[in-house]
């Protein structure tokens, strides 16, 4: 079984010498915008090698320079492949840890010995398996207290100075820009204190420590620490930290960003993959930077951004504004702007489709879907029992009117997001239906009776029982089916596959299995469709999404040679959390005022997602406003281009499988 497909989902081909040139020279020019030396490389395993021969050199220039090495490690995600290289260069006999003396960078407080501990990771990961001496490994005091906090911060600060100071900080740019717990908000000027976990921090704490609960302060040291260091290595992955990295490396040194303020230190690399990178300039705008290599993404996404520096529809640019705006190249291929305008705009309208299944008996030559076969056999994968009509209402009941044998498959329960005020709603409405019409019975009274004291005496963090868990699920699959029968999907077409990772009763997931991968399997070799719904909103900040979308990604690559896979399109939904860039976009499917309404009322379906929904994340919209919000910003775009108006879109991108 491949675990890890979607992160494997490449939506661009990036040349190589955009992030890996062969001279200097050249590498200076495509760094012109950043102002940290930044190293990108095509996968995380790649950039993680790469900062442990780093680390490897520079204990071998230190040691040799005056005995030892100190390191200021960190315990965070994106570290973890730099410490398994760094175990298996020590293996390989390619680097000796004797006299390093090595730092926890941050550590929680209160220390439960039940609870996380960044250095028990850190034991985990790295320290228990190299052989650094146990007296030379320096972390918090577990036995300090709130009265004794600053003699000790500045005692640990002193400690660093007797060791000479930090020869390597090697650490995680966070998801917010943090270094260490150095949340947004530090100044660079920090030192070693105490400070207060936020929000985001505690959820990415209690993810990644399998924690219900996780610690509301904790002991880091300052920006001041980590910028005193000689060298620092930075570090992330994956496409959720391109919005960061573009911040750090980038922007203005900023409180707002905490690593930005690297940018003043000499001695630093920030290194991260082609996901993390895809947001600096040399990426996503090369034509800033150096000559192109263009293809017709890159063409596209350069004539959007000229579009919207010039405030100009496609078929308005001129030469000028493309020479203006270094965007010669282009006019030299195609010989006028007035070729180059025509080619982009007939691509994104060929994009354009209200027939997301295909148009029977209609030339396709130029459109996103085949016309035959038809009708099409289609399943549209639902992470959660609501991602469907959140993502694609618009687009599901197109498909249902245009008589396409439509099955909706929901992947988990839900149960988890169901708030128990919800829940007693319909205990109180039993309570009183059950005696009047004589429904009463032994078993309802018992079970009324164990939830009404379950839920009066629940405490935060509290497992819910596996009868309420069962209730909860029941009310997530009537709101999913009653939205589905309002869209007009076959009774029988709706599939609710419950996948055992989900099944914990607690936030924290359990991980994806071949069972999991198997009960999509069966469902796809059952329907043999002709065209597949899944979600990419990788971005999804509790993970389930991607985790779903893996499942299916597993079970189409077990089935890649089935005959039936051969005749299937798979597409890629967002809008829960994100949208599709329109470089990207293969398929948009308009939607009238008249159908968004709809949507809305779909969404509304769901009522115990509503108001009380617990995974909102940090947008304080509810997500019908953010689906309509986003549908009509992509419409909006494709206005502003000079396309056709539309109340709004819902996009769409194809993938295929990975071989």
């Amino acid at each position: 079984m491949k675990k890890d497909l979607s992160s494997q989902i490449k939506l661009d081909r990036i040349p190589r010498r955009y992030y890996n040139p062969d001279s200097e020279i050249e590498l200076t020019a495509l760094r012109r915008e950043e102002k940290i030396n930044t190293y990108i490389f095509e996968t995380a395993p790649e950039g993680a090698a790469y900062i442990a021969s780093q680390v490897v050199k520079y204990i071998k220039r230190y040691v040799e320079r005056k005995g030892k090495c100190v390191i200021a490690g960190g315990a965070g995600n994106s570290t973890h492949s730099v410490y398994a290289e760094l175990i298996k260069m020590h293996k390989n006999g390619e680097v000796d840890f004797n006299d390093v003396v090595f730092f926890n960078i941050s550590e929680f407080f209160p220390l439960n010995p039940e609870g996380p501990s960044t250095l028990a990771r850190l034991r985990t990961i790295f320290l228990d398996h190299v052989n650094i001496k146990p007296e030379n490994i320096f972390t918090i005091n577990p036995e300090v207290t709130k009265d004794t906090m600053f003699e000790y911060c500045q005692a640990y600060e002193q400690q660093i100075a007797d060791q000479g100071g930090i020869d390597v900080a090697l650490c995680e740019i966070g998801a917010n820009g943090n270094i260490a717990f150095n949340e947004p908000g530090t100044p660079a000027s920090s030192y070693c204190r105490l400070v207060l976990l936020g929000n985001q921090a505690r959820h990415n704490v209690a993810k990644d420590y399998k924690i219900e609960e996780a610690p509301t302060t904790a002991v880091t040291l300052g920006i001041a620490n980590v910028t005193a260091a000689h060298r620092v290595l930075a570090m992330a992955w994956g496409e959720n930290s391109a919005n960061i990295i573009y911040k750090t490396v980038e922007g203005e040194p900023s409180p707002a960003v905490p690593a930005s303020f690297l940018q003043g230190h000499p001695h630093v690399k920030v290194v991260t993959d082609l996901g993390g990178a895809e947001d600096l300039t040399r990426i996503s705008h090369p034509w800033k930077v150096t000559s192109c290599e263009w293809t017709d993404k890159l063409i596209r996404r350069a004539i959007v951004w000229l579009c919207n520096m010039t405030g100009k529809p496609i078929l308005k640019l001129t030469d000028k504004d493309y020479n203006d705006w270094g965007l010669g190249e282009l006019l030299a291929l195609y010989g006028s702007a007035y070729n180059v305008n025509i080619k982009v705009f007939n691509e994104l309208q060929h994009t354009i489709t209200g027939w997301p299944g295909g148009k029977p008996n209609a030339d396709d030559t130029y459109r996103p879907e085949r016309a035959n076969p038809y009708p099409k056999r289609v399943i549209v994968f639902s992470p959660h029992p609501d991602d469907d009509v959140i993502s694609m209402g618009g687009t599901l009941k197109r498909l249902v009117d245009q008589h396409h044998d439509v099955h909706v498959a929901y992947e988990t329960s839900g149960n988890i997001a169901v708030g128990d005020e919800d829940m007693m709603r319909y205990f109180l409405m039993m309570d009183k239906i059950a005696p009047q019409f004589g429904f009463a019975a032994a078993g309802y009274d018992k079970l009324s009776k164990e939830v009404h004291e379950f839920v009066a005496d629940k405490k935060p963090g509290d497992m819910d029982s596996a009868d309420i868990r069962e209730i909860k699920t029941m009310i997530r699959q009537a709101e999913a089916t009653i939205a589905c029968n309002y869209i007009g999907v076959k009774p029988g077409n709706i599939h609710f596959l419950r996948l055992p990772f989900y099944e914990t009763g607690t936030i924290k997931k359990g991980e994806l299995e071949q069972r999991d991968v198997d009960i999509v399997k069966k469902l796809l070799q059952d329907v043999k469709p002709q065209q597949i719904f899944v979600a990419g909103d990788l971005a999804d900040p509790h993970g389930t999404h991607k985790v779903c979308t893996d499942a299916v990604l597993a079970a189409i690559d077990e089935l890649i040679d089935e005959p039936w896979m051969k005749d299937c399109r798979i597409w890629m939904y967002r809008g829960a959390w994100a949208e599709w860039e329109i470089d990207h976009i293969e398929m948009a499917v308009p939607i009238s005022p008249e159908e968004l309404r709809f949507k809305r009322n779909s969404i509304l379906k769901h009522q115990s997602q509503m108001e009380n929904a617990p995974f909102l994340g940090d947008d304080d919209r509810l997500f019908w406003q953010r689906a309509e919000e986003r549908n009509r910003g992509t419409a909006q775009l494709y206005e502003g281009l000079g396309l056709a108006s539309y109340e709004a879109i819902e996009a769409f991108v194809e993938y295929h499988p990975i071989r």
